[in-house]
């Protein structure tokens, strides 16, 4: 992917863009499926764990990404599309295979509002669906890597 593709996405949030920065959007944008803090540490190994932390922390201050509770107990992240702004109407649905432990968005799936009560104001809404995803539903698929979390 172009340079100067990273290089637009960290200025339309604000973020100045460093050769570490950089380097950590590159490695996100390449996920398909949400990612673990542990995902981005395996894969680069040579920055500091507390450098891609610090990281992950910048650009969920600026909505660069989205952090996700799958029930797994680690946060799972997803790069934002540009016009994304972390707020209740942008939110979308994820979805958590049991079998393979990936998690995905499902961004064509807006999550469902409901009516609260007066004086209740929404900040954010997690909805994890959980399931088997596409692949580990065809059959004839071991399902047996399956484990109770």
């Amino acid at each position: 992917m172009d340079e100067t593709i990273y290089l637009k996405k960290l200025e339309q949030r604000e973020i100045k863009p460093t050769a570490m920065r950089l380097l950590i959007l590159r490695t996100m944008m390449q996920h398909k499926e949400a990612f673990s803090l542990l995902d981005l540490e395996n894969e680069l190994d040579t920055v500091d764990k507390s450098t891609i932390y610090r990281t992950i922390t910048l650009f969920l201050a600026h909505h660069l990404i989205h952090g996700i509770d799958d029930g797994t107990g680690s946060l799972k992240y997803a790069v934002c599309g540009s016009e994304c702004n972390c707020e209740v109407d942008d939110l979308h649905t994820h979805f958590y295979c049991e079998n393979c432990h990936r998690t995905f968005c499902l961004k064509s799936i807006h999550i469902p509002m409901v009516t609260l009560p007066p004086g209740f104001t929404v900040q954010s809404i997690n909805y994890v669906m959980k399931g088997l995803c596409a692949e580990c539903s065809l059959p004839g698929k071991d399902h047996s890597s399956h484990s109770s979390i």
